[in-house]
């Protein structure tokens, strides 16, 4: 039997990456598991729909959550009315709504979860005890 060339080397290769990127995404479309469970509230009479604010301690980093409006958060898109701000002991979180599928953060971008409260969470266990470097889309 005669050896593979390199071509057929480097195309089984591919074909192996490729398996492992599609598994990947296939279980990473599921959707991840939230470590605590969280209440629901009830938005008040008038509320914007959106999350609610929330300032808790997880794994002994501050995390806190609010509605911004858009003219004061330097990233808004045109068109959004408001954009919500996410700070991880008081250094800010860079996290994007994509419509109805999600939430996702500077920290796990090809991730997506239900609220930013659940992307904040992800980052915190994600960085390991390091700090949250500032977003600077210019640099």
């Amino acid at each position: 039997m005669s050896r593979p060339t390199r071509r057929q080397t480097l195309g089984a290769a591919t074909g192996v990456a490729a398996s492992i990127a599609l598994v990947g995404m296939a279980s990473a479309s599921t959707g991840p598991v939230s470590a605590a469970p969280r209440e629901k509230k009830a938005p008040a009479p008038g509320a914007a729909a959106g999350p609610a604010p929330f300032d808790e301690v997880f794994q002994g980093r501050r995390i806190q959550g609010a509605p911004a409006e858009a003219h004061a958060h330097a990233h808004a898109h045109a068109g959004h009315s408001a954009v919500y701000r996410v700070l991880i002991d008081g250094r800010e979180l860079h996290v994007m709504r994509h419509g109805k599928s999600g939430w996702s953060s500077a920290i796990n971008h090809y991730e997506r979860f239900a609220t930013p409260l659940d992307a904040a969470r992800t980052a915190v266990v994600s960085l390991k005890g390091a700090s949250v470097v500032p977003f600077d889309p210019t640099a």
